[in-house]
């Protein structure tokens, strides 16, 4: 009878109650979802949720798992409230400064701590003693504007939704922090844009240069937390720009200080450093922000060369569920061809490891952290429940105390041999550029550093105080020892 009903009002629909119009309805709103699907290139379609069992359209996650957007979106915010309560990354009397860059990984980072942070005040107002204080939130944003060929207004729009975005959350934030990177250069007696510019300019690795701007923006980052009373930074790296760390840092020869980057804690800053998403997929944030109209601010995506463009389109390649080869970009890095052949195993279809970047971290987490990897300050863990707290208290009496040697610019941890070098040249160094060049890692020596002594005694000189401040300090006391 449907069928007889359709063909006679051939296909128009003939009314409200027409099966024709209800069968077009059903086929558009599949086309939109399944376009949308395939728009942001990762999700497959199910039919019910595989965890409340309601019907309805289902995301697939991570594992194969189906489920509603309710559902969907209490498995991630779990994801993050465990690793924010389990690792003890949050106490009720800091300030958190997260690092906000407009993209969904932050966005979500940045809600979901709002929303943690609104209970924490509902429940203080519900409690008699209220003896516990609630953290505060701080958003930084480091304008790298400077870098890119991006238009102002383009900028400016961005920074304006920013504030918007501050403002609209209903406990507020602490303050919206936009910084310049070229801040970090700035003297009493000299604009930074000039010294920035400079000494990016003396840079001539695409890699190097992008890894650069990194050190950059982390120190920027450091620099706003302690002028503003910070007590942890919060980053929105997530479970995919972690994979892609992992692989970029192999290929770069840092396999030693990869076990620092890849933890929920990084004590060996001035300010602490927390990663909440690292359990979270990028595409699943992308997602959140689709099921949550949260707005995300992607015309600011930095571009990416060399060895980390490499990575990142080889990790978005393992999301697709084709067999085709993958295609390189033009690069002078041979060995990144060799190390893609090696972790060729990575590379199946889809369906046949559909958590394949959970894996790679997964695998970098079996490193052995470094001491630094863990709060463990005398009273850090009182104020967790008594479940919790042996996990944190049981710490070995030589790893309590962090003796790590730091890369000048990376903050990359020494090996053995490098810090043979230093031991060397702090003993017959003549020069005040030795001992800046010893203080740095392999990586940044072989990518970053100009070639030349007096090339480098110009880039070194154009560096934040920040930096060379900490060897000159070092070299002082060294020479008062001898």
């Amino acid at each position: 009878m449907a069928a007889a009903a359709s063909s006679s009002c051939g296909g128009a629909g003939c009314g409200p109650h027409c099966s024709s119009s209800s069968a077009a309805a059903v086929e558009d709103a599949s086309a939109a979802a399944a376009a949308a699907a395939e728009k942001m290139g990762r999700l497959s379609l199910s039919r019910e949720c595989g965890k409340c069992g309601g019907g309805g359209g289902a995301v697939a996650v991570a594992g194969g798992l189906g489920l509603c957007g309710e559902c969907f979106r209490a498995n991630l915010f779990g994801k993050f409230k465990l690793a924010v309560t389990s690792n003890a990354m949050v106490r009720p009397t800091d300030s958190v400064l997260l690092a906000f860059s407009g993209g969904p990984a932050s966005r979500v980072a940045l809600q979901f701590i709002h929303e943690m942070r609104s209970k924490a005040i509902e429940s203080w107002d519900a409690s008699n003693s209220q003896a516990l204080p609630v953290f505060g939130i701080g958003v930084a944003f480091v304008d790298e504007s400077i870098m890119y060929s991006k238009l102002k207004h383009e900028i400016e729009m961005a920074i304006e939704d920013m504030r918007s975005i501050a403002s609209s959350l209903s406990t507020g934030v602490k303050a919206l922090h936009i910084v310049p990177l070229e801040d970090v250069f700035s003297t009493e007696s000299e604009d930074g844009e000039g010294r920035l510019r400079e000494a990016v300019d003396m840079i001539g690795d695409d890699t190097g240069r992008e890894d650069f701007l990194r050190c950059l923006r982390m120190l920027s980052l450091q620099k706003i937390a302690m002028e503003n009373g910070y007590a942890k930074i919060m980053l929105g790296s997530c479970a995919s720009a972690i994979a892609c760390h992992v692989l970029s840092a192999t290929v770069k020869g840092q396999g030693y200080s990869l076990p620092a980057d890849v933890q929920y804690v990084d004590t060996r800053w001035e300010v602490p450093v927390i990663l909440p998403l690292r359990d979270c997929l990028a595409q699943e944030l992308t997602l959140l922000c689709e099921l949550d109209s949260l707005k995300t601010q992607q015309h600011l995506d930095r571009p990416s060369n060399g060895i980390n463009s490499l990575v990142a389109s080889f990790i978005e390649r393992l999301r697709l569920n084709s067999s085709s080869k993958l295609k390189l970009h033009p690069c002078s890095a041979v060995i990144f061809v060799n190390c893609l052949e090696d972790y060729s195993y990575y590379y199946h279809p889809q369906e046949d490891n559909p958590s394949r970047e959970h894996t790679i971290v997964r695998t970098a987490q079996k490193l052995k952290p470094f001491s630094f990897n863990k709060f463990s300050a005398d009273g850090y863990h009182d104020f967790l429940p008594s479940r919790l707290r042996p996990k944190f208290q049981k710490v070995d009496s030589d790893e309590s105390t962090f003796s790590e040697i730091l890369c000048l610019m990376c903050g990359s941890p020494f090996n053995e041999s490098e810090l043979q070098n230093l031991e060397s040249t702090k003993h017959k160094a003549q020069k005040k550029i030795d001992l800046y060049t010893a203080h740095c890692c392999q990586s940044c020596y072989f990518q970053i550093l100009p070639v030349g002594e007096n090339l480098n005694e110009h880039f070194f000189s154009l560096l934040p105080k920040f930096w060379t401040g900490k060897v000159d300090t070092v070299s002082a006391s060294h020479s008062l020892l001898r």
